[in-house]
């Protein structure tokens, strides 16, 4: 559980980085979007793949994660740009 959590966060402070939004998410939004992020980069992962999960950190681990994360960054902000 400890592990996700500082896996997520990490995963999450490296999106918001590359996205430019690390200054307004917290701690707590950084950790959700990249547990998030690991859940849906493995997802896409083992359909693209046919690979089961690979639940260890490493840095394939890592950049899956984060390339989830970046995908879900992208779909919550096409959501908030489409409501406005």
């Amino acid at each position: 559980m400890i592990f996700w959590i500082i896996f997520g966060a990490i995963t999450g402070w490296i999106t918001g980085i590359l996205t430019g939004s690390s200054g307004r998410q917290g701690c707590i939004l950084n950790i959700i979007i990249g547990i998030v992020g690991a859940f849906i980069g493995g997802t896409l992962m083992r359909f693209l793949t046919n690979q089961p999960f690979n639940f260890g950190f490493d840095l394939q681990s890592f950049v899956v994660a984060v390339i989830g994360a970046l995908i879900l960054v992208a779909l919550t902000g096409a959501a908030r740009r489409g409501n406005r």
